[in-house]
């Protein structure tokens, strides 16, 4: 009986491993089919999302970007300093034909703002086919020039100017000037003393010396004195001073702090000074206690220098 059940159980064993084989395909076909699908699914996502996408951006560039309904015709340039419209026009980067809406606003102002005769810029679109453009320039207050490359050389080799925030510039061309130069209203006073080092266009000139005699300069055209003697030069080398010297031949000594209580002082010692017929000769305002006085002799008094007349510019606008 046991030989007979042998052959019996043989048969259900080899049953069993082709079942278990049989299912095991069916499960790899099936998921095999499964990735199939979901590849297929992936891929067709994303290339219906790609079709429509350059769809999508070939619309915006017929109907928008690229749409001559949308060509700049115009640009409206307005600012409120000496810059000529054209040189502006030329720094914006702006075409004529160009399309207003793919206009970069942001490039436009940051490349006008790069030009350190430039302080602030504000750009805008007015569909359907003009660019506005609203410019505030830097007002310089003083200059610096360098000495000459060659002993003995009077020319300076180069000239900066800075506004009231110690901002550096040079000064404008004759070709990027709206109109021509006026020396005399041109005349600033003259900053010496700094370093060629530190006077990089484009960026704010850190040396507190300079900073304390920009804050001299413009507390000096808010004082009385401001009609009555010029700043020409105002000295920065010694440490802890500022030595002024004046158009009628002053030379005035202020510390860096406390400038408008100074400019008190010289006004009232210069007041003295016309009561009783004298001039300044020079005066240490540094020292606030039994300030050194020195007035000019009779015979060495120079001839006042007149102060020159600022003109005002009014703003320029492209109608």
């Amino acid at each position: 009986m046991w030989f007979k059940r042998k052959p019996r159980n043989r048969r259900l064993g080899r049953d069993q491993v082709l079942d278990v084989r049989l299912r095991s395909s069916q499960v790899r076909a099936a998921r095999t089919r499964l990735a199939a699908l979901t590849l297929g699914a992936v891929f067709g996502t994303v290339f219906g999302l790609y079709l429509l996408y350059r769809g999508w951006d070939w619309t915006l560039d017929r109907l928008v970007y690229k749409n001559p309904a949308f060509a700049i015709q115009r640009t409206d340039i307005e600012t409120d300093g000496n810059i000529a419209l054209d040189q502006l026009r030329h720094w914006a980067g702006i075409r004529t034909g160009e399309n207003l809406l793919a206009l970069d606003l942001a490039r436009v102002k940051r490349d006008l703002e790069m030009v350190p005769l430039i302080q602030l810029v504000s750009v805008e679109r007015i569909l359907p086919h003009t660019v506005c453009i609203r410019i505030t320039e830097r007002k310089p207050v003083a200059q610096v020039n360098l000495p000459g490359s060659r002993p003995g050389e009077a020319t300076p080799r180069a000239v900066y100017h800075l506004d009231a925030s110690g901002h550096v510039m040079y000064p404008l061309e004759p070709r990027q000037r709206a109109t021509p130069a006026n020396p005399a209203d041109e005349a600033l006073p003259v900053i010496g003393g700094i370093a060629p080092g530190e006077l990089q266009p484009g960026r704010c000139l850190n040396v507190p010396q300079a900073q304390a005699a920009l804050r001299l300069i413009e507390a000096f055209k808010e004082s009385p004195l401001a009609g009555l003697v010029t700043l020409k030069h105002v000295e920065v080398a010694a440490p802890e001073v500022l030595v002024v010297t004046t158009g009628q031949g002053s030379e005035v000594t202020f510390a860096l702090t406390d400038l408008k209580q100074q400019l008190r002082r010289w006004h009232a010692i210069f007041e003295l000074g016309r009561q009783t017929g004298n001039t300044i000769a020079t005066l240490d305002l540094a020292i606030s206690n039994n300030i050194p006085l020195r007035w000019f002799e009779a015979a060495a008094d120079p001839s006042a220098e007149p102060k020159p007349v600022r003109a005002t510019h009014p703003r320029k606008k492209n109608v």
